[in-house]
């Protein structure tokens, strides 16, 4: 008995993780449309860079979700393979959070003092992210620390670190929607997409670190 109602309460766990992740990438999906419709009203490098750095996490989360899916699907899946798998989609993503950054970082001192057009679009997105991007990695560690599954461990890292970035990306266009083409906004918006984008090289070269190590074990 005690043994059954271990089976189901591990059962339920993984589709709670399962529940978890799909929400993660629906609520994930209208962020990067919103702000490049945003774009063709506002020019600011830290929204152009926040755009960047969101549709390189939308891929991450889906690329996520789909091997949770595959490798927890059925309880007798080869752990060997599985690791395989974690790992493999794992680099592909450390991979493009590494390009995404270093484009941001190209594009931020290219871009130049220019009129940053309208950013609240971008504001709305980053303030609403900043809410349910700690949210979600409350969720992650809680689902982490219950299973100990790798998937969910990354997200509850990748999570947290979103959530501070939000925090910087919804200060900086503040600042920048407060004082239009100031001096002020100009480095806060440098200085804020820089961070984004440092971010981006930091976690993608830890992610790819980390599946390495993944597979070797």
């Amino acid at each position: 008995m005690k043994k059954d109602n271990a089976k189901t309460t591990t059962k339920d766990k993984k589709k709670s993780g399962f529940k978890t992740l799909l929400l993660s990438v629906l609520l994930s999906s209208p962020g990067p449309l919103v702000l490049g419709i945003g774009l063709t009203v506002g020019r600011s490098s830290t929204q152009i860079s926040d755009f960047t750095r969101r549709s390189a996490e939308l891929l991450a989360i889906i690329s996520s979700f789909v091997v949770y899916c595959i490798t927890n699907k059925d309880a007798s899946f080869d752990p060997q393979r599985k690791k395989k798998i974690e790992a493999g989609s794992n680099t592909f993503v450390g991979i493009i959070m590494c390009i995404s950054g270093l484009s941001m970082i190209i594009l931020t001192f290219i871009s130049g003092n220019v009129n940053k057009g309208n950013v609240g679009p971008a504001f709305v997105i980053a303030l609403f992210g900043a809410i349910t991007n700690s949210l979600f990695w409350r969720k992650y560690s809680k689902l982490y620390g219950e299973l100990g599954n790798a998937i969910l461990g990354a997200q509850a890292r990748l999570y947290g670190a979103k959530s501070i970035v939000d925090i910087c990306i919804t200060l900086t266009l503040f600042v920048v929607a407060t004082f239009p083409g100031s001096e002020l906004s100009y480095y806060f918006d440098m200085i804020g997409s820089v961070l984004v984008s440092i971010y981006m090289i930091r976690s993608g070269i830890k992610t790819i670190i980390d599946s390495r190590m993944l597979a070797r074990d």
